[in-house]
């Protein structure tokens, strides 16, 4: 993946992050509506959630920067991306949340693995090549 492309990507990632993080936090009980479900007791707790995705984004935007600089931003965001399908499938298996939820799992997290992925082998690359040429040269 190029820089440039590792830029866009985590630019539209930031984008998402702030429009989902806001649309959550702005309608908390509407995802809850279109899945039938009853919204949660405490609306402020998934709103929490919604500013944690929306910090997210900023996040993002700050790596889209210098995306081999900023990599541990990605890597949490990966993470992220990562745990949080397998919450939901969790939560599935144990009926506490409906297969439709699922649905903000694909444009979440799974859309966005193969990406952040490629940029965090990207900056590992960078850093590997930098290593070694400025490792001192060993004369036997």
């Amino acid at each position: 993946m190029s820089r440039a492309a590792a830029c866009r990507w985590l630019y539209a990632a930031a984008i998402y992050n702030l429009v989902w993080g806001a649309f959550i936090v702005l309608a908390p009980t509407a995802l809850f509506t279109w899945c039938d479900m009853e919204p949660p007791r405490y609306v402020s707790i998934w709103q929490c959630v919604g500013m944690i995705v929306g910090v997210y984004g900023i996040g993002y935007g700050i790596a889209a920067r210098d995306p081999n600089r900023h990599w541990p931003i990605v890597l949490v965001g990966l993470l992220g991306k990562i745990f949080g399908p397998i919450g939901f499938v969790q939560a599935v298996l144990t009926d506490t949340l409906p297969l439709r939820f699922g649905w903000t799992i694909l444009t979440n997290d799974l859309l966005w693995w193969p990406a952040f992925v490629m940029i965090l082998w990207r900056a590992r690359r960078a850093a590997c090549a930098t290593a070694t040429a400025s490792a001192p040269e060993i004369n036997g």
